[in-house]
């Protein structure tokens, strides 16, 4: 089968050889990077700064855990913060769109 571009012939063969492995080599790559991803650890100690505050990723931790439904005692005692953090995160999560707000990556 043969394809004219700007009036040159091109053989489709090779090239439907070369997408198939493309596509195979981004397969592997997917499934190399998706091994190494990790579920996201409340506990982490990144998601404290030196202050005991919570970093961006300790924020977004927390606002995942509420994502899930969990209670502000609950990811107190999961993240390791006070009752009073938790519930001020909490507001924070609400104001932002709660459920609906846009995640930020977590690293």
């Amino acid at each position: 089968m043969t394809a004219k571009q700007d009036g040159k012939t091109i053989e489709a063969g090779p090239v439907l050889e070369l997408i198939a492995r493309i596509e195979a080599d981004l397969g592997r790559l997917k499934a190399m990077v998706e091994g190494e991803v990790a579920p996201f650890d409340p506990a982490n100690p990144r998601n404290k700064s030196l202050d005991g505050k919570l970093t961006e990723e300790g924020a977004e931790c927390c606002y995942r855990l509420f994502d899930e439904g969990k209670s502000r005692y609950s990811v107190a005692r999961q993240m390791k913060i006070s009752f009073a953090a938790a519930t001020h995160r909490f507001n924070t999560w609400r104001k932002i769109g709660g459920a609906k707000r846009k995640r930020t990556l977590l690293g």
